[in-house]
């Protein structure tokens, strides 16, 4: 089914929707700076990102943090995150849409978008994404064909 329509912050300021990514495969993520299992959890988002990243697949790594917000960079160098992008939601629209969707229970949460914008996994809680099984995982979703619907 299409994933839930959410918007959050692109690097660049400007507001982006998972309907943005048409045509890529995505591991959309949110985190934040006092989430423990995020912080376990980003050096492998990032080395899934340089490993596997390109024009037909992103590792999307939205940050849900609404306070201290100068410390959402210092903390991606911190734990040597260095190849994703950034993408922010200060305002935390995306988890509360999540969650009124009944989607999201805690974090770090995580939805494997096919290059359709449909929605197939969710998983609450870390993971291991330099993993070979996650590897796997994600040649499969890369492998996924986009559907012309007119």
């Amino acid at each position: 089914k299409p994933a839930t329509p959410v918007t959050f912050e692109g690097p660049d300021g400007k507001t982006l929707s998972i309907s943005d990514f048409k045509g890529k495969s995505l591991v959309l993520n949110l985190w934040a700076t006092w989430c423990i299992p995020c912080r376990e959890e980003m050096p492998a988002l990032d080395q899934l990102q340089a490993k596997m990243g390109n024009d037909e697949f992103e590792v999307v790594t939205v940050n849900i943090d609404t306070v201290r917000l100068e410390r959402r960079k210092a903390f991606l160098d911190e734990i040597g995150v260095s190849t994703l992008a950034f993408y922010t939601d200060a305002s935390a629209y995306i988890s509360q849409r999540l969650k009124r969707a009944g989607k999201i229970l805690g974090l770090p949460t995580t939805y494997l978008i096919d290059k359709n914008g449909c929605e197939l996994g969710l998983m609450a809680g870390p993971a291991n994404w330099s993993s070979e099984e996650s590897l796997a995982l994600i040649s499969q979703l890369k492998s996924i064909k986009p559907i012309n619907i007119r």
